[in-house]
């Protein structure tokens, strides 16, 4: 038995079906199976029980994905203990970050820190936030870029920006013109929503229900792109977090910013409790934090500003 076995495993675990969880550990499927099988004598047991629709997992086979689980979790933090023996900022980095954040960020944080730290590799994982959160607790990333709440609380949360929300509306909308908003302008509207598993709909969703605005229950979205390309097209309007509305353009839209009260969602980089790269995690927040500062991205930033 070695530590790759333990990962099929648990990536044949994560996906219900060999293929993918190959895909998954870049090796054959043959490869996986064959693995998987020599596991099964070497322990004496039957992890699995072997269907021709689906991969279902004996009561054994799960005792020991939770235990392969913790296995991982401590061989990664004695890898992260030896690569702490050397600089701070030095070696690889996995760092997961929710979709909606993603495609903003990344293109304004990673130039700089790739030139502050050129001995950090680092490695981008795009993943929402409920698989993200199972990948970091799992040892699978380093740590996360999201936005804070619930679910993050069992994990360290280094604050780093607010992000704020813009109204996104037609060109030819009756509020084009407007100056500013007043979140309770929004209510009996119908708004635009991502689909189900991303936390920015969770968010938009709770600010709805407390303005009693609706959703348009006949439209979801799979991204920020889509939610724009309905807006500009006329079907409705959207929440859109700042960062997203930077770039990309369209004359089609409008961005209308609110009053008091701002809607805005947290965001911030979580790690493990117990970690020993605890302090490159934290220097890495704290580097993201004054590059959005510069760049004066940031409802907190500029509420701060205005206030000295």
């Amino acid at each position: 038995m070695n530590i790759r076995d333990l990962e099929y495993l648990i990536a044949l675990a994560d996906f219900k079906h060999f293929r993918k969880a190959a895909d998954a550990c870049n090796v054959s499927q043959p490869t996986l199976s064959g693995q998987i099988r020599k596991l099964e004598d070497e322990l004496g047991t039957v992890l699995l029980e072997r269907t021709s629709r689906k991969v279902l997992f004996t009561q054994a086979g799960l005792t020991l994905v939770e235990q392969a689980k913790r296995i991982l979790r401590e061989v990664k933090i004695l890898k992260e203990m030896a690569s702490n023996q050397g600089k701070d900022m030095s070696g690889p980095i996995l760092i997961g970050v929710i979709p909606t954040l993603g495609p903003y960020l990344s293109p304004v944080i990673l130039p700089i820190l790739k030139k502050q730290y050129p001995e950090l590799d680092i490695y981008i994982y795009e993943l929402q936030t409920e698989e993200l959160l199972e990948q970091l607790e799992a040892g699978q990333i380093d740590c996360a870029i999201l936005a804070l709440g619930k679910e993050s609380e069992a994990f360290i949360e280094v604050p780093i920006f607010d992000e704020q929300m813009y109204l996104a509306v037609s060109r030819t909308h009756p509020w084009a013109n407007k100056d500013v908003l007043k979140l309770g302008d929004l209510r009996d509207q119908e708004m635009l929503m991502l689909d189900n598993g991303h936390c920015l709909r969770t968010q938009t969703m709770n600010y709805c229900l407390s303005i009693g605005a609706k959703e348009n229950e006949h439209f979801k979205a799979s991204s920020i792109e889509t939610l724009r390309n309905m807006v500009a097209a006329e079907i409705g309007m959207a929440f859109i977090p700042e960062l997203a509305t930077h770039i990309k353009k369209d004359e089609n839209l409008v961005y209308l910013e609110f009053n008091e009260p701002v809607p805005y969602r947290k965001i911030g980089l979580v790690y493990r409790p117990g970690s020993p790269l605890r302090l490159r995690y934290e220097r890495l927040a704290k580097e993201i934090k004054s590059i959005m500062e510069g760049n004066s991205i940031g409802y907190s930033s500029r509420t701060e500003g205005k206030n000295a």
